[in-house]
């Protein structure tokens, strides 16, 4: 008796047409010799499931490929293969070790530059930090993302904190709830909302009044610089604060606003029973008509 596949488990908070099912089952028992990452690249290749700058959606449908086998609709597709190593570790070296004191006011770093990373040696520099100094590590960041240093433009031009934003989470009933946005228009706009996933000032930075100036530059400058890479303009920032640890005084400072706890689980959870530490949410509009521009369910 054949299997039906799909039955609500959508691709991207999309349902999939029947033709689309179809194809991925054609396409995945015809190259099932292919490992399961290449079989990804070519179902997004064949069905044009690409992001608004033209990558293709790659991980997202590797993930969505293991959903349907763990599900027993795609009984045929290869297994993930195993590790043969061990998983790749973030090297430490001396050029994120401690460093001298940066002690003063505010007015001494002004003007600061947000430096958008472009090259491998920054971007490498950046996991050491957020890996040595970040309570939560460093982790490979899901969907779309960027990653800033930010630099005093006074000399020597020290480097003071760093920052990533990512693409917002698929589902927090706290910031729905406080957006209004139907399951439709969440589907459509989810891309314009993004989450500062890690704000790190460095430890041996003690400048009062920092960090809230940091989040209104990036305010200001992350929507022309995602515009310009992922063809998106962003309308709202999410960010998530662990308040055991802190108590989000910087994001208050900046204007940001709270808006409830999440449930708990991680933004990849799907049994919905997974349990973690519960975390503020803020939010911070980045238009003046926001809300009607997430709350439209047409594109």
């Amino acid at each position: 008796m054949p299997v039906t596949i799909g039955g609500g488990l959508p691709f991207c908070g999309r349902a999939l047409t029947p033709q689309e099912l179809d194809m991925v089952r054609q396409i995945t028992r015809e190259f099932s010799s292919l490992a399961l990452t290449e079989l990804a690249h070519t179902v997004c290749e064949l069905l044009e499931w690409r992001r608004p700058n033209g990558s293709l959606k790659s991980r997202e449908c590797y993930l969505f490929l293991q959903a349907l086998h763990d599900r027993g609709w795609l009984p045929w597709l290869p297994r993930p293969q195993a590790r043969t190593h061990r998983p790749r570790t973030i090297v430490l070296d001396r050029q994120s070790e401690v460093q001298s004191p940066l002690t003063g006011s505010l007015d001494d770093y002004l003007p600061l530059r947000l430096q958008l990373l472009d090259n491998r040696e920054d971007r490498c520099l950046f996991q050491q930090y957020i890996q040595r100094y970040h309570y939560l590590g460093y982790r490979v960041p899901y969907g779309a993302q960027l990653r800033y240093f930010v630099r005093s433009q006074q000399p020597p031009y020290p480097l003071l904190a760093c920052l990533l934003f990512t693409s917002a989470a698929w589902k927090m009933a706290g910031r729905d709830a406080y957006i209004g946005w139907s399951a439709v228009a969440r589907k459509v706009h989810l891309p314009q909302v993004l989450n500062n996933g890690r704000f790190l000032i460095l430890p041996w930075v003690q400048v009062p009044n920092l960090a809230s100036h940091i989040l209104s530059l990036a305010a200001q400058q992350l929507p022309h610089d995602w515009c310009a890479v992922y063809h998106v303009k962003p309308v709202l920032l999410e960010t998530l604060v662990e308040e055991k640890r802190y108590h989000g005084g910087c994001y208050r400072a900046a204007n940001w606003i709270p808006v409830g706890l999440t449930q708990g689980r991680g933004r990849m959870d799907r049994s919905g029973k997974a349990q973690g530490t519960r975390k503020r949410i803020f939010l911070y509009p980045l238009c003046r008509h926001w809300r009607r521009q997430l709350c439209t369910e047409a594109l």
